[in-house]
């Protein structure tokens, strides 16, 4: 498959790192070099579903296709209003498709293993082309007096188109199943017969431990695929690697030996927006005019599961 479309879509607030110094203990200059990020988009009075179809049409746009031309759409996502239906429906009423729906919640690396998912009914033969939507709000997940987590997080939502083609190289997924180093958990609505004690825990994170993980886990599957491919790492032109801290990616960066110029972020204005951080800087980079055909690209994400996956693909 390849990608022919772009788009995405953010809340209108901005709030800084100065804006959090007025209710939390922290600051601008404890918060930037520890991270990267000085701003972030949260929803204020914006639907996030409303968010992901501007971004999904966005996309269309971009492809030059219309709702009726999508044979499939994927859904990324980790927590919205909605327990059911899933946001792929919503996205998808909303734009009219009525092509087979599916969500899927892999946390940040979701649009790798969305594209994983697509790739396979490409092969099969089942697709002419997927909508791939990833729209996330992590600053619901997290508590707003925890300093340690909640600076890390933003809103929004990415989208791509995928049509046939031979543009993806490579791509793996992974999995460590550890659940205590990143997790949240919430109690459901009580019935006559419950027993068991719940609570209900914001999101927690093991900041040493993901840090280890995302970083040594990138370099070695990056190397892997390409090894497999028989690219060298010089050959690549960008790294679109997870927007999670900048102190990761630049973890990456020197493990990997790349040069800086070969691994755009945003991350200083839009802080981590799970799933959807890739395909948000994806769809800015290529609405900048970054990508010209037969340029190499590696997507690398990783988080909550823990989980990660990395794609190789020609543009």
């Amino acid at each position: 498959m390849k990608i022919i479309g772009t788009g995405s879509a953010l809340p209108k607030k901005i709030v800084t790192n100065d804006d959090l110094a007025q209710f939390l203990d922290t600051s601008d200059e404890w918060i930037l070099p520890r991270t990267g990020i000085r701003s972030r988009h949260v929803i204020s009075d914006e639907r996030l579903e409303d968010l992901a179809e501007e971004a999904a049409r966005k996309a269309l746009s971009d492809a030059g296709l219309t709702p009726k031309d999508i044979d499939l759409i994927l859904c990324s996502n980790v927590v919205n209003e909605y327990m059911t239906p899933g946001l792929s429906c919503i996205i998808a009423a909303a734009l009219g498709l009525e092509c087979p729906a599916m969500d899927i919640n892999c946390a940040c690396p979701g649009f790798i293993y969305a594209m994983d998912i697509a790739e396979n009914y490409f092969l099969a033969g089942k697709v002419n082309n997927v909508l791939i939507v990833c729209a996330e709000e992590p600053t619901r997940m997290t508590s707003w007096t925890d300093r340690s987590t909640c600076v890390l997080f933003g809103d929004g939502a990415g989208a791509a188109v995928f049509t046939k083609g031979d543009n993806l190289k490579a791509i793996k997924l992974n999995a460590q199943p550890s659940i205590e180093h990143l997790y949240q958990t919430r109690t459901l609505l009580p019935t006559p017969f419950i027993t068991k004690h719940e609570t209900e825990q914001p999101l927690h994170m093991d900041g040493r431990e993901v840090f280890k993980f995302a970083v040594t886990t990138s370099i070695r599957d990056i190397e892997e695929i390409l090894s497999k491919t028989g690219t060298p790492i010089d050959g690549i032109d960008y790294f679109m690697i997870h927007q999670a801290n900048m102190r990761i990616i630049d973890g990456i960066r020197r493990g990997l030996g790349a040069p800086a110029e070969k691994f755009p972020s945003n991350i200083y204005d839009h802080g981590n927006s799970s799933s959807a951080s890739c395909p948000i800087l994806l769809d800015e980079c290529n609405r900048k005019g970054m990508f010209k055909p037969g340029d190499k690209i590696v997507f690398s994400a990783f988080g909550a599961g823990l989980l990660s996956a990395v794609a190789y693909l020609e543009w």
